[in-house]
């Protein structure tokens, strides 16, 4: 049997995007790329243009890198025509993005520092905005990957640049097909499988052009799911998972007031998916506002900080209670707090005045991780206060059934997951690492006699896990076999333990044995403080006079205290200058 050739592949893929609605166009050189563009925009605006208005327009499509011919590209331009009026000029529909041109052209010539050809072309509005490259059966797709990157130094910006005005990229070998957006920094890991919604991959050449690449999916794509990363300056798009998860909840708000959660993994991109999410709900003209909700002050500094990196000035954070009543009483559409400021806002009898006018307007809740923060008097709150509230929630780890708080679980709060994306999911996609986990068996006695389940019950487990001793022979044991378990140092490693308590009680073993020259590893911690914990030396008994000058028991200092120590440690150890202060300043 044959091997399908390059050119078979080729001339099979352009057959089926004509059955597709795309219209084969014969564009050879940059000098026809040009005169093809002119008469595009022409018939997509009904206007005619004559040779020095066409040339204006190029001058002005010519201007800027990759991300600003992205913005161009999104943008009308004001044509001062030949008459002295004034024409805008449209290069491509991002409101109804059915309504654009489109065809698709093959082995167009490109001749910068060197010469090239490019296999598929689809042009939309006479702009180049997805290049497909395709290789013959059995070869890899990072041939085609550094194919494109050789084209971005050596050609795209040749004649008038207008390659830079690709907005996705598809690399294919008829078997395995991958998306992704025209960033030239990326690396080839960041190129995408798409995939249905029950996040089964798609990956042959057929089936991913009769879904993704059919003209009004692939335009909506541009128009909504591309994000302009303004921080830096780069563009993304969206992975499969990301896209479900942001149309269902556009679906549930369009469709009525229903509630539903996103149930995704943990280190599957949450932030672009939560921004993209609140962007397109608050473009809906019956949402009065889209809070985000998170369970925590460095969060909300954190979400806040993230969100504007996409679109600077598009998220307002709040630094207090009364900052966050006026906000929402005020125009802010979007807006990023905390499940304790916003719970004090509509409980205090102060505020109440101040938001009468917000309780009865739509208004969208997105919580994040919402296994955490949603459970008691909060939820009833808000559900209380906000008539026509819809709340979605984002978690990597839903309170279900099995592992219900009481009776609550996150489907009861929320309603149906609206998406899917699990860690089986992530770890397959190679969108998260993958992790090994080795099961050391069951509580022993001194003889080596397993100890049954009716007697571990009946244990003090927290006493057994935490006593010092115990932990002291664990963080032998890590020391010796660190560098076997990582392979000699190329992975990381994380423990988790079951208190702050222990955690503590851990680093001090970790560090006292650094300080006797034990070991080199690099130990550092992260815990949230309890604001208000209990103070184990306010127990009525007057001790003794400390004279000495010695060190602070860490053991018996605040939480805040302690993680303050651990960072001064990791600053030390980093040469970086964090602080538990405030959530700010732990971002410096």
């Amino acid at each position: 049997m044959s091997v399908q050739s390059e050119a078979q592949l080729e001339a099979a893929l352009v057959k089926r995007l004509k059955g597709l609605g795309w219209q084969a166009v014969s564009i050879p050189d940059s000098a026809a790329l040009a005169s093809n563009l002119q008469t595009q925009l022409e018939a997509h605006n009904g206007l005619k243009f004559s040779p020095g208005e066409f040339r204006t327009i190029l001058n002005h499509l010519e201007k800027g890198n990759v991300f600003d011919k992205a913005k161009t590209l999104r943008d009308r331009f004001a044509l001062q025509r030949d008459d002295g009026t004034t024409a805008w000029v449209e290069f491509f529909n991002k409101t109804e993005w059915c309504r654009n041109r489109y065809q698709v052209t093959t082995q167009v010539t490109q001749e910068g520092a060197y010469k090239n050809r490019y296999d598929v072309t689809l042009l939309v509005n006479g702009l180049p905005l997805i290049q497909i490259e395709l290789k013959r059966r059995g070869i890899e797709l990072r041939e085609a990957f550094n194919q494109i990157n050789r084209y971005q130094r050596h050609s795209f910006g040749a004649g008038n640049a207008l390659f830079q005005y690709v907005q996705l990229f598809v690399i294919s070998n008829g078997v395995n097909t991958k998306y992704y957006a025209n960033n030239r920094h990326q690396d080839f890991k960041q190129t995408f499988y798409w995939a249905e919604e029950d996040n089964e991959p798609i990956k042959s050449l057929d089936k991913f052009a009769d879904g993704f690449l059919e003209k009004c999916f692939l335009s909506k794509m541009i128009a909504k799911y591309i994000v302009l990363h303004e921080s830096d300056k780069i563009l993304m798009v969206l992975r499969p998972y990301q896209y479900y998860a942001v149309e269902r909840i556009l679906d549930r708000v369009m469709k009525g007031r229903k509630n539903g959660y996103i149930w995704h993994t943990t280190g599957s991109g949450k932030t672009l998916t939560s921004f993209k999410a609140a962007q397109v709900v608050i473009e809906n003209p019956k949402v009065d506002k889209v809070v985000f909700v998170v369970d925590r002050a460095d969060l909300d500094y954190q979400t806040t900080k993230g969100f504007n990196f996409f679109s600077p000035g598009s998220v307002d954070g709040t630094d207090n209670t009364n900052q966050l009543v006026r906000k929402l009483s005020g125009e802010t559409k979007l807006i990023v707090t905390t499940i304790q400021k916003l719970n004090t806002a509509i409980t205090r009898e102060r505020h109440e005045k101040a938001l009468q006018g917000v309780k009865d307007q739509r208004v969208v809740f997105i919580f994040d991780e919402c296994h955490r923060s949603q459970f008691g008097d909060t939820h009833r709150n808000i559900v209380a206060f906000f008539t026509k509230a819809q709340l979605f929630g984002f978690t990597g780890t839903p309170i279900l059934k099995e592992n219900a708080v009481g009776k609550q679980t996150t489907r009861k709060l929320f309603d149906e997951p609206l998406h899917k994306y699990v860690i089986t999911d992530a770890i397959r996609d190679e969108n998260v690492l993958r992790f090994s986990v080795e099961y050391w068996g069951k509580l022993r006695r001194k003889d080596g006699s397993l100890i049954g389940d009716e007697e571990v019950a009946s244990l003090d487990l927290k006493g057994f896990f935490e006593d010092e001793r115990r932990i002291g022979n664990v963080v032998d044991w890590v020391i010796q076999n660190h560098d076997r378990k990582t392979h000699q140092r190329q992975f990381s490693a994380i423990m988790c333990v079951g208190s702050v308590e222990a955690l503590t009680k851990y680093y001090e073993a970790f560090k006292s044995r650094k300080e006797a020259g034990l070991h080199d590893l690099k130990v550092a911690t992260i815990f949230t403080f309890a604001a208000n914990e209990e103070d184990a030396e306010a127990n009525g008994l007057i001790g003794e006079a400390d004279v000495t000058g010695g060190p602070v028991n860490m053991q018996t200092q605040h939480s805040r205290d302690k993680l303050a120590s651990c960072v001064s440690d990791y600053n030390a150890m980093f040469g970086t200058n964090n602080s538990v202060k405030d959530g700010k300043a732990f971002y410096v």
